[in-house]
């Protein structure tokens, strides 16, 4: 039967590429959580983290630019997919709206750390590829907000995007912690008022 053949059956070739799939989720967590710590970690640790060998890592990732890539991926994707579950946790859509914020930011901070890695053509494609997805769930966290009375109708997700980029340019410690909320309260001021007409 196929189910007891070992070599070469369909049965054997879905538990291998179940099992690699599995890896492949497993080494970019790793790299998440490693290069949120440290970008320079060695990939040596990062295998070492997601419990498998260096050869399997490499087989998925031959290069650390492709491993940045593809940990920078997992977590824009994962981001995007998520307003509607920090909609859902958080007590308002203000609470939510900063809370996805300061993710986004914190994503950005260690993209940053990467260096020229995320600087090619193909991060560039990636980055862009982003930007939709992320204006969409920018616009759900509007809505929730115009709805909430927070924010006024009429601006533009996009802008807002623009607008709240100063949390991924503010220090990483308590003070750029500080700063920050001051500005998010200040751009929350704002965004109270109807946009402007041009």
């Amino acid at each position: 039967m196929i189910a007891d053949m070992t070599d070469g059956t369909p049965s054997t070739y879905g538990t291998q590429r179940k099992a690699a799939a599995r890896n492949r989720v497993a080494i970019i967590e790793a790299a998440h959580e490693l290069f949120a710590q440290n970008p320079l970690v060695p990939l040596s640790e990062v295998a070492k983290r997601a419990g498998v060998g260096a050869g399997t890592l490499y087989r998925h990732f031959p290069t650390r630019e492709d491993l940045i890539l593809a940990a920078y991926q997992h977590d824009i994707d994962r981001l995007t997919t998520t307003a509607d579950e920090v909609l859902a946790r958080q007590p308002s859509a203000k609470a939510a709206f900063i809370e996805w914020f300061e993710t986004l930011a914190a994503y950005i901070r260690i993209k940053h750390g990467l260096g020229d890695a995320l600087h090619s053509a193909a991060a560039q494609d990636l980055i862009t590829a982003s930007w939709a997805p992320a204006t969409a769930a920018v616009t759900k966290l509007v809505d929730a907000c115009v709805a909430e009375g927070t924010i006024a109708p009429g601006h533009d997700p996009a802008d807002i995007i623009l607008l709240m980029s100063f949390l991924w340019r503010v220090p990483n410690n308590d003070a750029g912690a500080a700063q920050g909320r001051r500005l998010v309260a200040a751009v929350f001021s704002g965004l109270q008022a109807p946009p402007q007409a041009v």
